[in-house]
């Protein structure tokens, strides 16, 4: 017969047996399981090293063989930068705004013409507070407080704060012009004065005054339309005092007092201060009447005929006299108003006086 408590002692021994060997199989199982861990960290590692090395190889390789554009020689590390430089020649714009229809090359250049649309300035010039919608307008502009002059023409050493006024410049000494217009013929020694001429033909007038309704092709012409409304008039004429809003009226009213009468009529022999009012008075000899009222169809030789006109239909009578409060179609019709207020009297009688 079996002793109870020896058979009990060695069921013990067993067990204990068995929990160490459990045991040392769990510690094995762990050292394997970290030293294959550690062993994938050093594989990845070698696979990132071998990676750097083949790059390091073809970034070698491309410098080697570089992607050369057949229209002008111009060379590329990069095959996708070929090819977006093909765009230049080939003409293709992909990205149309969808505002004005007007096309570019590449989608960030799209991006950047929406702002003109958005009306937004993200940069900002931090001695005037003045805004601009890209990054290369407003370091265009800090040359104005820096007199920063990095473009130098190489005929005469003259500096310029840009490269379009340096080029503009050029075509004084070398008389070129070489953007010409599709639909007159006319020739600009820069594409933004083109450009802007285009909008002659199109009959687009993007700028709109918003105290008045008036638009205009381009935004300076809408800058100096404003000056009326603000009365401002920085150009004064040191003859009669004078003011004027732009330099140009200024120079044209200076005439007045010089007498200077250059531009003559070879039809006539009649002479004028003005180009423009020569070419006007042209017209009289030619028969030819340009603007035409839309109302009757009437026609007249210049437009400032056609705008008066214009005023019998709509019956407007923009020009008030400030004393008693009587309105007039025209300006000089007002002018000639107020000499009854002020007893003005500029015509003499050579006979009387």
């Amino acid at each position: 017969m079996k002793d109870p408590c020896r058979t009990k002692q060695h069921e013990t021994e067993e067990q204990r047996d068995l929990m160490e060997e459990n045991k040392k199989g769990k510690k094995e199982a762990k050292k394997s399981v970290n030293g294959s861990v550690h062993t994938r960290i050093r594989t990845r590692e070698k696979q990132k090293h071998k990676k750097a090395i083949r790059q390091q190889v073809r970034i070698t390789a491309e410098e080697d063989k570089l992607y050369t554009c057949d229209q002008c020689e111009k060379s590329f590390t990069c095959k996708e930068d070929l090819k977006k430089h093909m765009k230049i020649h080939t003409g293709e714009k992909l990205h149309t705004c969808d505002q004005c229809g007007k096309g570019f090359k590449l989608k960030g250049q799209l991006g950047i013409h929406m702002r003109i649309h958005t009306e937004e300035k993200l940069f900002t010039c931090d001695r005037c507070g003045k805004s601009f919608s890209q990054k290369a307008h407003l370091k265009e502009h800090m040359r104005i407080h820096t007199r920063e002059r990095p473009y130098s023409c190489d005929h005469c050493g003259k500096s310029f704060p840009r490269k379009d006024s340096v080029q503009r410049h050029m075509t004084t000494h070398t008389g070129e012009t070489s953007f010409t217009c599709d639909q007159c013929g006319k020739s600009f020694d820069v594409k933004r004065s083109l450009l802007s001429h285009m909008k002659i033909h199109s009959g687009k007038k993007p700028h709109v005054c918003v105290q008045c309704g008036e638009s205009f092709r381009c935004k300076t012409g809408l800058r100096q339309h404003m000056t009326i409304h603000t009365e401002y008039r920085p150009h004064t004429c040191d003859q009669c005092g004078k003011g004027f809003t732009r330099k140009e009226h200024l120079q044209r009213h200076m005439l007045i007092h010089t007498g200077e009468k250059e531009y003559s009529c070879d039809q006539c022999a009649k002479s004028f201060s003005l180009k423009q009012s020569l070419k006007s008075h042209m017209l009289v000899h030619t028969g030819e009447k340009p603007h035409t009222c839309d109302q009757c169809g009437m026609g007249f030789t210049s437009k400032q005929g056609l705008t008066v006109h214009i005023t019998i239909h709509t019956g407007e009578k923009p020009h008030t006299c400030d004393q008693c409060g009587k309105s007039f179609a025209l300006k000089n019709l007002l002018n000639i108003h107020v000499r009854i207020h002020t007893g003005e009297k500029p015509h003499t009688c050579e006979q009387c006086g």
